[in-house]
């Protein structure tokens, strides 16, 4: 090989390295600024130092069953969001008892305290839906014809979507961009009539028409909390599969009257651990614990409520 070639290839060698290495650093300088940008932008999400919480809706929300009488779940997410985003919590509670969706939106018409409340909150959380189905459950449940049951429970249930869209409107009316976090309607009396499909059924439609109405009114999120609630301890297949056997034993799979009132009228026992002994319908304070958990977890899922500039 003469020293003129090797010379050549030592030459070529030395440019084609010169040109990696300068075509990285380009690289580099064409590329930090966005890493640096997306991960300074990571950095640079922070957490509001206050949040106004509006909770509207029924009893649940009020937070009737609660033995601690701190509001249910309101009183204990409070304290959970602070401590979880080192921030302030201003909750603002609107929960009234026995409301239907129609007379929620009526205080929501009226109240100037409630609509300015409305107007500044970050997140929205509602319980609706309960005292609706309640109504149609006692006009209809113990019908001997099924197929009347199903009809009326159907019109029952388009009524309520009309009802619930005018109230999720008027929200959206009051705070347009708030999200809201909607809580589903359970089955107290699962346990005393898991074997008894007609409430079980109900309860599941009227959710499902619920989260359907809930979708046109984004940013919304659908809290399940029917089988939490309605099932209780009986988390498992094999558990609620022996309940139903023995609630056949016990009613042979009808829901009288005579057998609702007795569980709703038996005071400081229920087999749902879940449910306020008091009245055998409510959340206790550990049903409202289990409520709040799932609300939290949905919430942080969905952030933008405390995160700084949204």
């Amino acid at each position: 090989m003469s020293k003129r070639f090797l010379k050549w290839i030592v030459s070529v060698s030395i440019i084609v390295a010169a040109g990696f290495i300068g075509g990285y650093f380009v690289l580099q300088k064409t590329q930090s600024p966005t890493q640096v940008r997306s991960t300074t932008s990571a950095k640079q999400i922070t957490f509001k130092k206050s949040v106004n919480l509006v909770a509207m809706g029924d009893s649940l929300t009020q937070g009737v069953g609660d033995q601690d009488k701190n509001g249910g779940y309101v009183g204990i997410i409070k304290p959970e969001i602070e401590k979880k985003y080192n921030t302030t919590v201003h909750a603002s509670n609107f929960g009234v008892a026995g409301d239907r969706s129609d007379q929620i939106l009526s205080r929501l018409n009226k109240e100037k305290n409630f609509q300015n409340k409305l107007k500044s909150a970050d997140v929205i959380v509602m319980t609706v839906g309960g005292n609706d189905l309640l109504q149609s459950l006692q006009k209809n449940l113990f019908l001997t014809s099924k197929t009347k049951f199903t009809k009326n429970m159907s019109e029952a249930s388009q009524k309520y979507s009309t009802k619930l869209d005018k109230l999720f409107k008027t929200v959206r009316k009051y705070n347009p961009n708030a999200p809201i976090f909607l809580f589903s309607v359970y089955n107290p009396f699962y346990v005393y009539f898991a074997n008894v499909n007609t409430i079980t059924q109900s309860v599941v439609a009227w959710n499902s028409d619920t989260q359907k109405a809930l979708s046109n009114y984004g940013p919304a999120y659908f809290v399940n909390i029917n089988n939490l609630m309605s099932h209780g301890q009986y988390n498992t297949k094999a558990a609620q599969t022996k309940l139903i056997q023995q609630d056949e034993n016990a009613n042979s799979g009808q829901t009288s009257q005579k057998q609702a009132l007795k569980v709703m009228n038996q005071k400081g026992t229920n087999l749902n651990k879940y449910i306020s002994t008091d009245d055998n319908f409510h959340p206790n304070h550990l049903g409202y614990k289990k409520m709040s958990d799932k609300l939290l977890t949905e919430m942080e899922d969905h952030p933008s409520w405390i995160r700084e500039g949204n």
